[in-house]
């Protein structure tokens, strides 16, 4: 994986890439780090679809998990999660019969 600054990249546009290889990601970063990916499509479009679409699942899944560890979420038992998972279900049950 290359990496090309994200100015560069605005600035010059495809021209900043003309060093890196056509199958090679590329990290744009800016002045606060990693900004975006650059990713190429190489064989079947579908495919590559398929595989970013799961990168970004998991790096959404990522991203849940740290805001469950910043709330203290990430510690609660699986009775715990049971017993609201039921409360909230009894809470529904008596608001649809009203």
């Amino acid at each position: 994986m290359r990496q090309v600054s994200l100015r560069e990249f605005r600035t010059r546009g495809a021209k900043a890439l003309t060093s890196v290889p056509r199958d090679e990601t590329i990290l744009l970063s800016g002045q606060n780090g990693p900004a975006y990916f650059l990713v190429p499509v190489v064989g079947d479009l579908a495919l590559e679809d398929q595989d970013l679409r799961r990168t970004l699942a998991k790096a959404s899944l990522r991203e849940s998990w740290r805001l469950a560890r910043e709330a203290g979420l990430d510690t609660l038992t699986d009775e715990q999660i049971n017993l609201e998972i039921q409360l909230a279900r009894s809470g529904l049950r008596n608001t649809s019969a009203s």
